[in-house]
């Protein structure tokens, strides 16, 4: 695969160019691949004040998290009660600040009408894909992600030894739960919780291969236990074989950074990761 096509493959052709809900042209070719923060990174601070920090720590798209505080002016929640007037001032901050929302996290109620409401806010924000952990009606999740052309991503918390029920935590799991089911539904891969489980994050990328809908991306101190997140590159997830996996499988979704540390004051972190991320990634061509 040649250098521009990884960039356009890995960035999923991130030129970003059609302007849909928050988007910016951007100008080099670092700047092409998709790669920002989930909100939660911000859980502190307001899905507004998230957006501003991920454009200060270099980032040019997010994964916003469902039930976070709005704004500080606005006391309202990032939700499906939005009013068309904060979905409209929630677009004019991210084209304001160069960042697009690629996505959300949310629980999905296990229900059609239920699921159906949070796919309809999908489509309003302009959302390619959703997070979720929610695997209660799989047929009504398929029916709505074929109905609006959304994405959604199966996402791994660690494996909980008090609760034999969890099972997400386990790439085979979400591999054979995704299988026969329409190819927009995948896996949301948290690396770090895959490392908290004991897993090497590389090969449970493997494991998921052409299902692997977006990503978490994270560094931990060491595999096998829970551990606080690293800047990405200084810890022991081979984040440059990472790279070279998605590139393999021609990933065309985003690099969220979603770093649960710091977390008052995390935006030089972050933007280490980002810029680590940028100078590897154009550094496999």
């Amino acid at each position: 695969m040649s250098r521009g096509r990884f960039l356009a493959v890995l960035g999923g052709g991130l030129t970003l160019g059609s302007r849909a809900f928050g988007e910016a042209p951007v100008a080099r070719d670092a700047d092409r691949i998709k790669i920002g923060c989930q909100s939660y990174t911000f859980r502190l601070f307001s899905i507004h004040e998230a957006i501003e920090k991920t454009a200060a720590a270099g980032g040019n798209c997010i994964e916003l998290c469902l039930g976070q505080k709005l704004s500080p002016q606005d006391g309202a929640s990032f939700d499906p009660g939005m009013s068309k007037e904060q979905i409209a001032a929630l677009g004019n901050h991210l084209a304001k600040h160069g960042i697009k929302t690629m996505g959300f996290y949310a629980d999905i109620p296990a229900d059609e009408a239920g699921a159906r409401r949070i796919f309809e806010f999908a489509k309003k924000i302009g959302a390619e894909s959703i997070s979720t952990e929610s695997v209660g009606d799989l047929d009504a999740i398929e029916k709505m992600v074929k109905e609006f052309d959304i994405r959604l991503g199966f996402h791994n918390h660690a494996k909980n030894p008090g609760d034999a029920n969890y099972k997400l935590w386990e790439p085979e799991y979400v591999r054979d739960l995704v299988k026969d089911r329409d190819p927009r539904i995948g896996s949301c891969a948290d690396l770090g919780h895959w490392a908290t489980s004991g897993l090497n994050p590389l090969a449970s990328l493997k494991t998921l291969e052409g299902r692997v809908v977006n990503l978490h991306i994270k560094d931990r101190s060491a595999i096998g236990k829970e551990t606080t997140d690293e800047i990405l590159g200084r810890g022991v997830v081979d984040i440059p074989a990472v790279l070279r996996e998605l590139k393999r499988q021609e990933f065309g979704g985003c690099l969220y950074i979603e770093y649960e540390t710091n977390w008052e004051d995390s935006v030089p972190d972050v933007k280490q990761s980002i810029a680590f991320v940028r100078k590897t990634a154009v550094a496999s061509r």
